[in-house]
């Protein structure tokens, strides 16, 4: 059967965009694998392969329901077929390419989670995170601010592609799920000093923090859900410039203030300068997003620093990125805004409605990542023991290594029964 060329049209740009937003975790896993030291690779992208299986399902199954369905009688409902009828969308855009479209987003979520509790969070504990969050915690709070029943939405919250439903909302419950679950060993003294863990490839690292820059194109631009929108190219404009200004203060910064110019805090400005711009970059002009940019690369040493100094270990950064940066750039909205921004039009009423709203959001990712987080640790366990944590996780939980290391592993008794068992593995490399 045919279809009208501008359904078409339509169709294309935004499953191609999704493509580009789930293609996102592939450069999530190398940022991740890069970041962490050797022997914990191949557990931080197995929790990739977790998000892109168990993550989607749970948000097609439960929470997209939750997120775009109606509301009755004031309450959040569950109700898919709810959610078809509900929704507003285009006769021009199919049902079908605008699921794929917010799936890309729900796994963006628990993905930032993935990294703040890297190198020593139990595998199984973290399916249960993956299928919780994805279905039940972020089509919540998403409900309030993209749902046209939504009270933050009737309030008037901007939020276009997500830097508070999104990425504030990841960043603040993998704070309070790190909080829980504690420092990895040795990463701080006895006097709150941190230790720098060397990261097993910033080459690897690097190429992750690409893809997402491509990626990020889909993210923002791919938010219009139109082909034909005169919006699309200064969106994707404005992604560019804050990236590459978020990248540029980080870096100028880190090298005169430390003497030295660390690859990782360069990578984590440019990524802060894609989720400070994510809210704003349909509502300000290039000019706006450059000085969001700039402002979201020096936050992101700042908020590292104060993290650190919190003794909460967080691997990758991601609550400094996402977290900070997320509510960064949400308020910012309300600063910039080319109609109702302060510093455009001198009213304030957006920018307290912006920055109620992404406090809300922000407190509810805290509370709920900190009793999900407890509630575990009593029940299926938090963390991995000691010995596996020496060992690495790739070893102890996954029976492989990311590299060919394995001999000086080999014998260790938490890992020898893993070893034997991996099909990956000839006995003749174990002897």
């Amino acid at each position: 059967m045919s279809v009208e060329p501008n359904v078409a049209i339509n169709t294309i740009w935004v499953v191609l965009a999704a493509a580009m937003v789930v293609f996102m975790e592939g450069g999530f896993s190398l940022l991740e694998a890069g970041l962490v030291r050797t022997k914990n690779a191949v557990n931080v992208t197995m929790k990739i392969f977790v998000d892109l299986t168990i993550g989607v399902l749970s948000f097609f199954l439960i929470g997209f329901g939750i997120m775009f369905g109606p509301d009755y009688k004031g309450m959040i409902s569950f109700d898919f077929w709810g959610a078809s009828q509900h929704l507003k969308l285009s006769t021009d855009l199919p049902l079908s390419a605008y699921v794929l479209f917010q799936i890309g987003f729900a796994i963006a979520v628990i993905s930032i989670i993935s990294g703040a509790v890297a190198e020593r969070m139990l595998f199984k504990t973290y399916i249960i995170i993956v299928f919780l969050v994805v279905g039940i915690v972020y089509p919540i709070s998403g409900h309030w601010v993209w749902n046209a029943d939504g009270w933050l939405a009737k309030l008037g919250m901007k939020d276009f592609a997500g830097s508070t439903v999104i990425h504030a909302l990841g960043g603040w419950t993998a704070f309070s799920i790190a909080t829980v679950l504690g420092a990895r060993k040795g990463r701080f003294n006895s006097d709150g000093s941190p230790n720098v863990f060397a990261p097993s490839s910033i080459p690897l690292a690097s190429a992750g923090a690409f893809i997402l820059w491509f990626g990020w194109f889909g993210f923002n631009a791919g938010s219009t859900l139109n082909a034909f929108d005169s919006n699309l190219s200064s969106i994707a404009l404005n992604t560019a410039l804050a990236a590459a200004a978020g990248g540029t203060s980080a870096m100028l910064y880190n090298t005169f203030r430390f003497g030295k110019t660390d690859p990782s805090m360069t990578m984590n400005g440019v990524l802060a300068g894609f989720v400070a711009i994510t809210a704003g970059c349909s509502f300000v002009n290039s000019y706006s997003a450059i000085i969001i940019g700039l402002f979201s690369g020096v936050l992101v040493i700042w908020g590292t620093l104060s993290i650190d100094k919190l003794k909460v270990d967080d691997p990758v950064g991601a609550v400094a990125v996402h977290g900070i940066n997320g509510v960064f750039g949400t308020i910012a909205v309300g600063l910039f805004d080319l109609k109702d921004g302060l510093f455009v039009t001198g009213n304030t009423h957006l920018l307290m409605i912006q920055m109620m709203g992404t406090v809300i959001i922000s407190v509810w990712g805290l509370v709920i990542g900190y009793g999900l987080a407890k509630v575990l640790k009593v029940t299926v366990g938090l963390r991995v023991n000691a010995e596996e944590e020496e060992v690495g996780l790739d070893l102890a939980l996954h029976g492989i290594p990311a590299y060919n290391e394995l001999e000086r592993f080999s014998d260790h008794p938490a890992v020898k029964d893993g070893l034997e068992n991996s099909l990956l593995i000839t006995k003749e490399k174990l002897k």
